[in-house]
């Protein structure tokens, strides 16, 4: 196979065949994933916690069941990080990497969405008990959801866009 028609086999501009590619793409998935598989694990482990702890009867019906979602959400962020670890053990060796890539990049980003959706209501949860000012825990939890909104997906919307429209320009000339 020459070096063109690696390079476009791949359509990415490299030199590498659909197979180097899939594991390429896969080992960079895995680096992604390790950072937040991390952090999601350890705040669902604080989270767990919390129930245990003295002040925990303390809280309004409301907080309680606010705690409850935040488990939640904090057990379907890990689930969906950790996915993609048990989706390889059962598909290696059966040559199905692109649909694994595939698969794991839809499981990713439904954990990245769970895990800003916990860090918010945890973060709502905190605000309300340390604060006792609930508009103030309201308005701040709101401001960092979207913060992780602009920060994960907007900006790299706004990069994508430019970056096509530049690629665009230099093609017309």
């Amino acid at each position: 196979m020459t070096s063109s028609s690696r390079e476009g086999a791949s359509g990415s501009g490299r030199d590498e065949t659909p197979q180097e590619r899939a594991d390429r793409l896969w080992s960079e998935m895995l680096q992604e994933v390790r950072v937040c598989q991390t952090g999601a694990q350890i705040l669902f482990g604080f989270l767990l916690s919390v129930a245990f702890t003295p002040r925990f009867a303390a809280l309004s019906d409301f907080d309680k069941n606010l705690y409850d979602a935040t488990v939640v959400l904090g057990a379907i962020a890990t689930g969906a990080l950790v996915a993609p670890v048990a989706f390889h053990r059962f598909l290696a060796g059966h040559g199905m990497k692109p649909e694994l890539i595939h698969v794991a990049g839809r499981l990713i980003a439904t954990g990245l969405a769970t895990l800003a959706l916990t860090i918010t209501a945890a973060l709502l949860l905190l605000l309300r008990t340390a604060t006792g000012d609930a508009p103030v825990a309201w308005i701040l939890s709101a401001a960092v959801m979207l913060w992780f909104t602009t920060a994960w997906l907007i900006l790299p919307q706004v990069v994508l866009s430019r970056t096509a429209a530049r690629q665009h320009r230099g093609t017309q000339r």
